[in-house]
């Protein structure tokens, strides 16, 4: 077998994955290729852990993985050989939580909500059953989505420009931040996908003594936080890019790439590892 040269962290919308379809027969190749040449392929992302599971048993996905936006990383049991610091046990995985739990999360976002005025509606204020038919996922789905650990997708329900910047303020005096994001807002304190890559990517480095080289690829607008943490930047195209603010990505080796999803994915893997 192939010693790996490099060390793949990779978004799943808009990249691994077809964004309207969620499939990625189109990057089986690479997927394969990847393997057979062990190469750690890491997923990024901002669903939760339970939600990319069946992915993940999909792909035949054995390595570390990101979820909740860098909230927390899951390594399998025994992955590596070294001691992971600040790793605790969280089911079937170790884990290393970056994220404040859920719990003080959702209840710091209450108390906001309540000293500011502002009404809102967290997936914890919301049944299964409401939080599919507010996103459009499958009630099953959406079960999975509402299991987190770190981080609490919300909207507001009564809120004009000033009352939304005072929730944001007031949520920063509390060492919490409050974002928006695709669908909806976001609030977590801690969450940090970019330090998540630098992180694990040390990992990586002294568990194989290796240089390995770090490599992202995703849709540049809301993978740029993880992105600038890598060696080389592959910025794929689609729905989910922004040209404007790809400009603003730090690796000297960024490279974009114009065809989107999986397709894109593909060829952009194997041209890296040739």
């Amino acid at each position: 077998m192939l010693a790996p040269r490099h060390l793949i962290f990779t978004a799943l919308e808009g990249a691994l994955l077809d964004h309207r379809t969620g499939f990625f027969a189109e990057a089986e190749e690479a997927l394969s290729e990847l393997d057979r040449r062990r190469i750690p392929l890491v997923l990024v992302t901002s669903r939760t852990r339970d939600e990319i599971e069946p992915l993940r048993r999909k792909m035949g996905h054995a390595h570390p993985f990101i979820t909740e936006s860098g909230g927390g990383t899951f390594f399998p049991d025994g992955y590596f050989n070294i001691k992971i610091p600040n790793a605790k046990r969280s089911g079937r995985y170790l884990c290393v939580a970056l994220g404040r739990p859920y719990e003080e999360v959702c209840a710091a976002l209450d108390d906001v909500a309540e000293q500011t005025g502002v009404g809102v509606a967290g997936f914890h204020h919301m049944s299964a059953r409401e939080i599919a038919e507010n996103t459009g996922l499958k009630p099953r789905d959406a079960e999975l989505a509402r299991s987190r650990g770190f981080d609490e997708p919300f909207f507001f329900t009564s809120a004009d420009e000033r009352a939304i910047a005072r929730f944001v303020a007031a949520a920063k005096e509390r060492g919490f931040d409050a974002r928006p994001g695709q669908t909806f807002w976001h609030f977590s304190s801690g969450c940090d996908a970019g330090r998540a890559v630098r992180s694990l990517t040390k990992l990586f480095r002294d568990a194989t003594r290796l240089k390995l080289r770090a490599v992202g690829i995703g849709p540049a607008f809301q993978d740029l936080p993880w992105l600038r943490a890598v060696d080389q930047a592959v910025l794929l195209g689609g729905p989910q890019a922004n040209s404007d603010r790809a400009d603003t990505i730090e690796p000297e080796d960024s490279t974009p790439v114009n065809a989107p999803g999986p397709a894109g994915w593909n060829a952009s893997i194997l041209n890296i590892i040739s």
